[in-house]
Protein backbone atom coordinates (compact mmCIF):
# COMPACT_ATOMS: atom_id res chain seq x y z
CA UNK A 1 0.00 0.00 0.00
CA UNK A 2 1.41 3.59 -1.16
CA UNK A 3 0.90 5.97 1.85
CA UNK A 4 1.11 9.82 1.31
CA UNK A 5 3.10 10.92 4.47
CA UNK A 6 0.01 13.41 5.49
CA UNK A 7 -1.78 9.88 5.72
CA UNK A 8 0.76 7.95 7.46
CA UNK A 9 1.08 10.66 9.84
CA UNK A 10 -2.60 10.01 10.16
CA UNK A 11 -2.91 6.59 10.94
CA UNK A 12 -0.02 7.22 13.43
CA UNK A 13 -1.95 9.83 15.37
CA UNK A 14 -5.22 7.70 15.50
CA UNK A 15 -2.78 4.90 16.42
CA UNK A 16 -1.96 6.65 19.22
CA UNK A 17 -5.14 8.05 19.91
CA UNK A 18 -6.19 4.09 20.30
CA UNK A 19 -3.76 3.13 22.14
CA UNK A 20 -3.85 6.05 24.89
CA UNK A 21 -7.90 5.51 25.22
CA UNK A 22 -7.22 2.00 25.45
CA UNK A 23 -9.53 0.52 22.68
CA UNK A 24 -7.83 -2.52 21.13
CA UNK A 25 -9.82 -3.63 18.07
CA UNK A 26 -7.42 -2.84 16.09
CA UNK A 27 -3.47 -3.60 15.94
CA UNK A 28 -2.19 -0.22 16.33
CA UNK A 29 1.43 -1.42 17.00
CA UNK A 30 0.76 -3.46 13.69
CA UNK A 31 -0.05 0.01 11.53
CA UNK A 32 2.95 1.98 13.46
CA UNK A 33 5.60 -0.85 12.84
CA UNK A 34 4.43 -1.37 9.27
CA UNK A 35 4.51 2.31 8.64
CA UNK A 36 7.92 3.28 10.52
CA UNK A 37 9.56 0.30 8.71
CA UNK A 38 8.14 1.13 5.42
CA UNK A 39 6.59 -2.27 4.98
CA UNK A 40 2.92 -0.37 4.32
CA UNK A 41 2.19 -3.43 1.97
CA UNK A 42 1.25 -5.61 5.22
CA UNK A 43 -1.64 -3.22 6.39
CA UNK A 44 -3.78 -4.50 2.86
CA UNK A 45 -2.69 -7.90 4.01
CA UNK A 46 -3.83 -7.96 7.83
CA UNK A 47 -6.12 -4.79 7.39
CA UNK A 48 -8.28 -4.91 4.63
CA UNK A 49 -11.40 -3.52 5.72
CA UNK A 50 -9.94 -0.78 7.62
CA UNK A 51 -7.36 0.88 5.06
CA UNK A 52 -9.13 -0.22 2.43
CA UNK A 53 -11.17 -2.76 0.55
CA UNK A 54 -9.21 -3.92 -2.41
CA UNK A 55 -5.32 -4.96 -1.56
CA UNK A 56 -2.38 -3.07 -3.56
CA UNK A 57 -0.48 -5.29 -5.45
CA UNK A 58 2.08 -7.28 -3.47
CA UNK A 59 5.28 -5.84 -4.47
CA UNK A 60 7.95 -8.17 -5.83
CA UNK A 61 10.02 -8.41 -2.96
CA UNK A 62 7.48 -9.68 -0.23
CA UNK A 63 6.41 -12.19 -2.97
CA UNK A 64 10.31 -13.64 -3.35
CA UNK A 65 10.71 -13.40 0.53
CA UNK A 66 7.48 -15.53 1.09
CA UNK A 67 8.24 -17.93 -1.29
CA UNK A 68 11.84 -18.55 0.21
CA UNK A 69 10.70 -18.76 4.02
CA UNK A 70 8.42 -21.42 2.64
CA UNK A 71 10.62 -23.27 0.86
CA UNK A 72 13.12 -22.96 3.89
CA UNK A 73 10.25 -24.13 6.09
CA UNK A 74 9.79 -27.16 3.87
CA UNK A 75 13.68 -27.99 3.80
CA UNK A 76 13.93 -27.50 7.52
CA UNK A 77 10.78 -29.80 8.56
CA UNK A 78 12.12 -32.26 6.34
CA UNK A 79 15.83 -32.40 7.70
CA UNK A 80 14.34 -32.52 11.49
CA UNK A 81 12.72 -35.99 10.13
CA UNK A 82 15.94 -37.36 8.99
CA UNK A 83 18.05 -39.95 11.02
CA UNK A 84 21.31 -39.64 11.65
CA UNK A 85 22.96 -41.31 8.52
CA UNK A 86 20.99 -38.97 6.58
CA UNK A 87 21.87 -36.15 8.32
CA UNK A 88 25.96 -37.17 7.76
CA UNK A 89 24.77 -37.81 3.83
CA UNK A 90 23.19 -34.27 3.77
CA UNK A 91 26.12 -32.42 5.80
CA UNK A 92 28.93 -34.57 3.59
CA UNK A 93 27.84 -34.02 -0.04
CA UNK A 94 26.41 -30.22 0.91
CA UNK A 95 29.52 -29.11 2.52
CA UNK A 96 27.01 -27.92 5.42
CA UNK A 97 26.70 -28.78 9.13
CA UNK A 98 23.92 -26.46 9.79
CA UNK A 99 20.63 -27.01 7.77
CA UNK A 100 18.68 -23.48 9.02
CA UNK A 101 17.56 -20.26 6.94
CA UNK A 102 19.97 -17.41 7.97
CA UNK A 103 18.19 -14.75 6.41
CA UNK A 104 19.08 -11.91 4.01
CA UNK A 105 22.53 -9.91 4.04
CA UNK A 106 22.09 -6.91 6.23
CA UNK A 107 24.21 -4.80 3.83
CA UNK A 108 22.86 -5.63 0.74
CA UNK A 109 19.87 -7.05 1.15
CA UNK A 110 18.40 -4.68 4.30
CA UNK A 111 14.85 -4.51 2.15
CA UNK A 112 14.56 -8.42 2.34
CA UNK A 113 15.45 -8.84 5.90
CA UNK A 114 13.19 -5.94 6.65
CA UNK A 115 9.95 -8.00 5.00
CA UNK A 116 11.12 -11.34 6.38
CA UNK A 117 11.69 -9.60 9.78
CA UNK A 118 8.17 -8.39 9.63
CA UNK A 119 6.18 -11.21 8.38
CA UNK A 120 7.94 -13.25 11.44
CA UNK A 121 8.15 -10.75 13.98
CA UNK A 122 5.16 -8.58 13.47
CA UNK A 123 2.86 -10.48 11.37
CA UNK A 124 3.27 -13.59 13.35
CA UNK A 125 3.98 -15.84 10.23
CA UNK A 126 6.80 -18.23 9.20
CA UNK A 127 6.73 -18.71 13.47
CA UNK A 128 10.09 -21.26 12.55
CA UNK A 129 11.95 -18.12 11.69
CA UNK A 130 10.64 -16.60 15.31
CA UNK A 131 13.54 -15.08 17.44
CA UNK A 132 16.48 -15.71 14.81
CA UNK A 133 18.81 -12.90 13.74
CA UNK A 134 17.98 -13.38 9.97
CA UNK A 135 21.13 -11.80 8.91
CA UNK A 136 23.78 -13.93 6.74
CA UNK A 137 26.08 -11.37 6.35
CA UNK A 138 26.65 -12.25 2.85
CA UNK A 139 24.58 -11.69 -0.28
CA UNK A 140 22.07 -14.92 -0.64
CA UNK A 141 18.95 -13.78 -2.97
CA UNK A 142 19.99 -14.98 -6.12
CA UNK A 143 21.05 -18.15 -4.64
CA UNK A 144 17.60 -18.57 -2.94
CA UNK A 145 16.37 -17.71 -5.85
CA UNK A 146 17.45 -20.58 -8.01
CA UNK A 147 16.63 -22.99 -5.42
CA UNK A 148 12.88 -21.67 -5.18
CA UNK A 149 12.85 -22.50 -9.04
CA UNK A 150 14.24 -25.83 -8.48
CA UNK A 151 12.03 -26.21 -5.16
CA UNK A 152 8.86 -25.03 -7.24
CA UNK A 153 9.13 -28.45 -9.50
CA UNK A 154 9.59 -30.49 -6.11
CA UNK A 155 6.62 -29.19 -4.82
CA UNK A 156 4.47 -30.29 -7.45
CA UNK A 157 5.21 -33.85 -6.63
CA UNK A 158 4.34 -33.86 -3.34
CA UNK A 159 0.81 -34.53 -2.22
CA UNK A 160 -1.28 -35.19 1.25
CA UNK A 161 0.51 -38.78 1.58
CA UNK A 162 3.96 -37.50 1.24
CA UNK A 163 4.30 -34.11 2.37
CA UNK A 164 7.78 -34.18 3.02
CA UNK A 165 11.46 -33.37 1.10
CA UNK A 166 13.65 -36.38 0.44
CA UNK A 167 17.17 -36.56 1.76
CA UNK A 168 18.02 -36.44 -2.15
CA UNK A 169 15.74 -32.94 -2.78
CA UNK A 170 17.35 -31.59 0.32
CA UNK A 171 20.39 -32.00 -0.95
CA UNK A 172 19.80 -31.17 -4.61
CA UNK A 173 18.19 -27.76 -3.13
CA UNK A 174 21.42 -26.95 -1.06
CA UNK A 175 23.53 -27.47 -3.75
CA UNK A 176 21.36 -25.51 -6.02
CA UNK A 177 24.23 -23.08 -7.54
CA UNK A 178 24.13 -19.30 -7.97
CA UNK A 179 23.85 -17.79 -11.76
Amino acid sequence: MKLTNPEKLILIMLSDIHEKLGIDNVDTKLITNAIYSQNTWALSWELQGIVGDSPDTTPQEVIDVVDILDMWQFIEEAYETFDASEKTKIETETQRKNVKFIGFDGNNETEYMSIARFLVEDMGRFSRFKNRELNSHCPLIQKYRQMFIVFEQMRKTLDDNNYCLTVNQVIELLNTKRI
